[in-house]
């Protein structure tokens, strides 16, 4: 096969206590068709968002990624590679836009260099290029993922299914934040109460997104203390917003490094968002996505 189309969905890690280890896919998604040409070259079309921004050539993510998987199989590298995406996840908003574009890389250039990677090696790939296989792990599997990483480095996940009730809700700002920014701003060391706080409320989180999904423990389980106030003064407008969310009772937190922030919507608490949003800001309402990226083959549709 030449050509194979890929599709990946946003994702949003953290999820508020979860630093590092939580994510949660979302029905948002990039698609990217690619093909592999005779003739030399690289051409990346691309509609929607990153159009007129996001490289062209050999420098474009995606290109990269397929290129280091092409070498990690050891399939020699093609001639030509040919993109055509079509992209839905913002930029620089913490909606895993990157994550998508790497998991979409590895997956194009394994369907298209005949296999040779199993799935748990698609992982340690995408975790080695984007940095934290909480990133990636809900665009691989879907649903609702724990990730960790062995003594060995090798990366780890779980996936769950949160209960049919939950409805993510992104509201995403005009502006941009680079991932790299927020993470500088984090502390090498955290006071033993807060990680103590952390831990408990990342466990009550997995029980309230999978058996007990009400408001009020939601509310409860999406407090943090480990790195949304110390990214604060990068995204003050997200920071008082989630801030107003929460003192009206909807449980909100940062989507992962942020600026966007990523509400969960109950049935007495979807009505109490937009009062609290300005009229810059794009809310999003999505559902869980259930089964993470999937590949297919043009001629076999």
């Amino acid at each position: 096969m030449s050509t194979v189309e890929v599709r990946v969905p946003a994702t949003s890690a953290n999820l508020g206590p979860g630093f590092d280890t939580l994510g949660l896919a979302l029905t948002l998604y990039d698609h990217v068709e690619a093909t592999l040409t005779d003739e030399p070259g690289v051409t990346v079309a691309v509609e929607g968002e990153g159009a007129g921004t996001v490289d062209t050539g050999e420098g474009n993510l995606i290109v990269r990624v397929m290129r280091r998987t092409f070498d990690r199989m050891g399939v020699p590298q093609p001639a030509g590679i040919r993109l055509r995406c079509r992209n839905r996840i913002p930029h620089a908003r913490g909606l895993g836009s990157s994550s998508g574009a790497i998991c979409a890389g590895i997956l194009a250039a394994r369907a298209l260099g005949g296999g040779g990677l199993g799935d748990d090696a698609v992982y340690a790939l995408a975790t080695e290029i984007e940095g934290h296989p909480d990133n990636v792990a809900p665009c691989l599997a879907g649903g609702l993922t724990i990730a960790w990483s062995e003594h060995d480095g090798a990366p780890r996940m779980v996936k769950l299914t949160p209960d049919a009730g939950i409805r993510p809700v992104a509201i995403v700002p005009p502006v941009r934040l680079d991932t790299e920014t927020a993470r500088g701003l984090l502390p090498k060391d955290v006071p033993h109460k807060d990680a103590s706080f952390n831990t408990g409320r990342a466990a009550l989180l997995i029980a309230a997104l999978t058996r007990r999904p009400d408001r009020e423990l939601l509310l409860a389980a999406t407090e943090d203390r480990l790195h949304q106030p110390y990214r604060a003064p990068a995204m003050l407008e997200s920071a008082d917003l989630v801030e107003r969310l929460r003192a009206v009772g909807v449980p909100a937190v940062v989507s992962g490094a942020g600026p966007t922030v990523l509400a969960f919507s109950t049935s007495d608490s979807q009505d109490l968002i937009a009062p609290e949003v300005g009229s810059d800001w794009h809310i999003q309402l999505m559902d869980v996505d259930p089964v993470g990226a999937n590949v297919q083959f043009p001629e076999t549709r």
